[in-house]
């Protein structure tokens, strides 16, 4: 009976994290490790924790009342956990457990001092560190001492920390159990932390070792500031030495103690050089077991190092696998496409396979290797060019990695290349078009003669003939997509708006002019859809029972259409909300993700907006809005070319401006049918794949029709064929995906893990003030609301919209707000161009707006300068 409650560290491995934690695992697994040097010791299992969580008296009853209270009740979960830790605490250790602990210290010497960790079955894991969530104890000596330590750990389960990161991540506090290392004191001259890839940039060839004198308590608890030791290539390539006046030691009758460093010592560096490379020599080889960059605990004795502790870093954000050993710098997709969240396999497969490029995965989002372009000085100029008219600080990450020696080399001029990251080809490269509306309609009818072509020909196929006839699709699909005379159209608007802000600014000192030429341009199906919104609100609007009912309905009541027609202008509703389906229920947020749900699968998303357009609006507001846009473009153009006419050489001045104010008014809505295109064809595939998962669902080879978002196409393709799946694997994506949902995708990624954010570099912007990027003129003063999920939107008139990114789908918010701010976008991208069509002052890029700027204060939008007040 004994053997299940105590382990020697030798006997363990990773594979044991159920049984001894994971602190306990990591040890194991280290001490057998080549080279690295563990100090002995033995684990109390999870076996023991249950025997004694069984035996204490009316837990179960607490962890049911632990389990209902609400994250944010911080005073019911301190007094909860405080009374279930006092039970525990005070629950006997059984004889039986207590000698077969004490066996286990005789082995190794019954009067020595220990340390007492400890190890939960959810800490240290690949996807959630979990550190410092429990307790350790430091120079516990004797046997009692140490069952009492024990009993300490078990109870540190229930810390109020512990309780509430569970809670917050979602984790259940009957799924994770608690084992207790014991282990053999070090008494050290030095100790600290060492990183094996620096945890602030990710770049994982710096290893950074911090550093300080006796027990690394001290640095843990943050009583001193260490000396810190970057080690690049095996050499010191920088150093910080520290004052460090305190230390903690251990004292001879058992616990720590602070003490003060001597004087003259405080100003002495912990490790020298030689010791500081030899660590992450040894830090290496850890990483290289473990297979990922590691957080490890190390101490300093007069006989070398000591490994008391290794985790995985979960903050890092992945590098993408190339498979050879050459620098690459990767441009993010998201951040073109207004998406940053993580997507699911299936959705970044669906991606790559109808993208125009080549993209690699990483951390859940893709990447455009731009390194081959950076080298010809020729495409790097047409490549930094681009990038800076869309979003400036991804030209600026991109300015900083070319400026280090040597990390992409030169490379002569080829013959011209395709078109850039994700992006329209560089500016300048569109042949002549003539500003004729018939090439866009002619656009539009090509594009809906190929979908409905999609729709015909997929209705019959299902099984492996499906996903053959998909790869065909996609074919299609990116015909349509590099169309030439689209691509054209697409540039020929982008490009008569910059010329017009250039030109203006010369000529005339205008900034920005471009935005009011631009309002309600013709034929923008994305900004038609936040007018037509307001159109179905006119339809509710003179039904008060169908108001009512509306506001009673929740984010999961799908079926609430059915209902309306048993209400009085039910149908009336209903035939609103349905049309305005037919024609916009492929879009939803985060629409690049296949796997995200639509408005036509989930039609109470769009609830609380047309309440709000009920609410905040006249009837006929759309028509009313579009016009004035209109009136204001028109009246524009005229003060313009007359401003003009008055320079010298005005009249050819004046008449080019007018040529590129028809050329902008022409093109610069279609600049938008082309993703509504993309996610119109995604629909069909969509509802042919779920169909598909379906039918897998009913012959029992899936236990659900959406566990097929976790596999890629291909490998979704082979269950179809085989009508076996891996369930493991779909379990172990799962993980992976939540624990990507928790990073920060960066802008620009090198091969070396490093995430380069860039910066503005600009000095005309006040003091405090948050700096973006201006995409849309005019200024505006309100209250913010920062707003991360659409369905949690609750606005009123004046209210200015903060959120980290806005896609299409987010432009029926936008014909109730006064002003825009995010953290994410460009010149072009679908938020800009509708903030500008609409007429509301927006700065985008600003980097942490959501965190920066709080619900409900009020701020000023500087839409020309391109920057944000938080105003007293």
């Amino acid at each position: 009976m004994n053997e299940q409650y105590v382990w020697d560290l030798q006997e363990v491995d990773e594979t044991q994290v159920a049984a001894v934690g994971g602190k306990g695992a990591h040890l194991g697994e280290l001490s057998r490790i080549e080279g690295i040097r563990v100090p002995g010791g033995f684990c109390v299992t999870t076996d023991a924790f249950r025997r004694i969580m069984a035996e204490a008296p009316s837990i179960d009853e607490r962890l049911d009342q632990l389990s209902r209270l609400h994250p944010d009740d911080r005073e019911g979960i301190r007094t909860l956990s405080a009374q279930i830790r006092r039970t525990v605490e005070e629950t006997a250790i059984p004889d039986d457990l207590a000698a077969a602990i004490t066996r286990a210290l005789a082995r190794l010497g019954a009067q020595a001092a220990y340390a007492v960790r400890s190890s939960a079955t959810a800490e240290d894991l690949p996807t959630a560190s979990f550190a410092g969530q429990q307790d350790t104890y430091l120079n516990v000596m004797g046997p009692a001492a140490i069952l009492q330590h024990v009993s300490r750990c078990w109870a540190s389960l229930f810390t109020e920390r512990a309780v509430t990161y569970r809670r917050r991540n979602g984790i259940d506090h009957r799924t994770v159990h608690m084992a207790v290392v014991v282990q053999q004191m070090v008494f050290p001259q030095a100790a600290g932390i060492l990183f094996t890839a620096d945890p602030v940039t990710g770049n994982r060839k710096a290893a950074t070792v911090d550093a300080g004198f006796g027990l690394g308590e001290a640095l843990v608890s943050g009583l001193v500031n260490p000396d810190v030791f970057t080690v690049r290539d095996g050499e010191v390539v920088a150093k910080t030495i520290a004052a460090k006046q305190r230390a903690v030691h251990a004292l001879p009758a058992g616990g720590t103690q602070e003490v003060a460093v001597d004087a003259q010592r405080q100003e002495q560096p912990a490790l020298t050089d030689a010791q500081a490379v030899e660590l992450v020599r040894l830090g290496r080889r850890i990483e290289a077991h473990f297979g990922r960059p590691q957080d490890i605990e190390w101490c300093l004795t007069d006989d070398g190092f000591r490994i008391v502790q290794s985790r995985p870093i979960t903050t890092l954000f992945p590098v993408p696998e190339t498979g050879d050993q050459e620098n690459h710098v990767y441009v993010s997709v998201g951040h073109q496409q207004m998406m940053t969240d993580a997507m699911k396999p299936l959705g970044l497969s669906m991606w790559q396979l109808t993208a125009m490029v080549p993209m690699h995965e990483a951390g859940g989002r893709l990447f455009v290797d731009v390194t081959r372009r950076l080298g010809p000085p020729a495409s790097r100029a047409a490549l930094l060019d681009v990038m800076g008219r869309g979003d400036p600080l991804v030209r600026d990450a991109l300015e900083t990695v070319l400026d280090r020696d040597g990390f992409i080399p030169s490379l002569p001029d080829a013959s011209p290349g395709g078109p850039p990251a994700g992006g329209p080809p560089a500016g300048g490269a569109s042949a002549p078009i003539e500003t004729d509306p018939a090439i866009v309609t002619e656009l539009i009818e090509r594009s809906q003669a190929s979908i409905a072509a999609l729709e015909r020909d997929i209705a019959a196929k299902t099984g492996p003939a499906l996903f053959d006839f998909l790869l065909e699709a996609f074919e299609e699909h990116k015909r349509v997509l590099s169309d030439p005379l689209s691509m054209q159209a697409i540039m020929a608007g982008m490009e008569a708006t910059w010329w017009l802000n250039d030109k203006l600014y010369e000529w005339l000192g205008e900034k920005n002019a471009a935005d009011t030429l631009t309002l309600s341009a013709p034929g923008n199906v994305t900004s038609e859809m936040g007018l037509a919104l307001l159109d179905v609100a006119d339809a509710i609007r003179p039904h008060p029972e169908v108001v009512a009912f509306l506001q009673g309905v929740g984010v999961e009541d799908d079926d609430f259409l059915d209902e309306l027609t048993k209400l009085t202008g039910g149908t009336e509703a209903r035939d609103a909300i349905e049309s305005y389906l037919d024609r916009y229920g492929m879009r939803c947020v985060a629409e690049i993700d296949i796997t995200r749900p639509r408005w036509r699968e989930r039609p109470a998303t769009l609830v609380p907006v047309i309440l709000d357009n009920v609410k905040n609006f006249e009837p006929g507001a759309a028509e009313r809005r579009f016009e004035r846009g209109r009136q204001e473009a028109l009246k524009k153009e005229q003060d313009v070319l007359s401003r003009l006419r008055a320079l010298p050489d005005g009249d050819r001045k004046a008449d080019e401006t007018k040529r590129m104010i028809d050329r902008v008014r022409t093109f610069i809505g279609y600049r938008e049918y082309p993703k509504y295109a993309i996610v119109s064809r995604y629909f069909v595939y969509k509802q042919a794949l779920l169909a598909e998962a379906e039918r897998l669902v009913r012959a029992g080879v899936l236990p659900e029709q959406e566990d097929v978002f976790y596999l890629t196409f291909q490998e979704f393709h082979d269950v179809v064929r085989s009508h076996r799946v891996d369930g493991r694997l779909i379990q172990q994506r799962k993980e992976a995906f939540r624990s990507y949902q928790s990073l920060t995708p960066p802008r620009v990624l090198t091969s070396d893990g490093e995430a380069v954010t860039g910066a503005y570099r600009r000095d005309d912007v006040p003091d405090g003030a948050l700096v973006g990027l201006p995409v849309s003129a005019g200024t505006i003063e309100g209250r913010a609301r920062v707003i991360l999920d659409m369905a949690d939107a609750e606005l009123e008139a004046g209210d200015i919209l903060v959120t980290s990114y806005t896609d299409p789908s987010w432009s029926p918010l936008f014909v109730g707000i006064a002003g825009l701010v995010t953290e994410v976008g460009g010149l072009m991208t679908h938020g800009a161009v509708i903030a500008r069509e609409y007429g509301l002052p927006a700065v985008v890029g600003v980097e942490q707006a959501t965190r920066l700027i709080r619900d409900g204060q009020r701020i000023r939008v500087h839409g020309t300068d391109g920057y944000v007040e938080i105003l007293p």
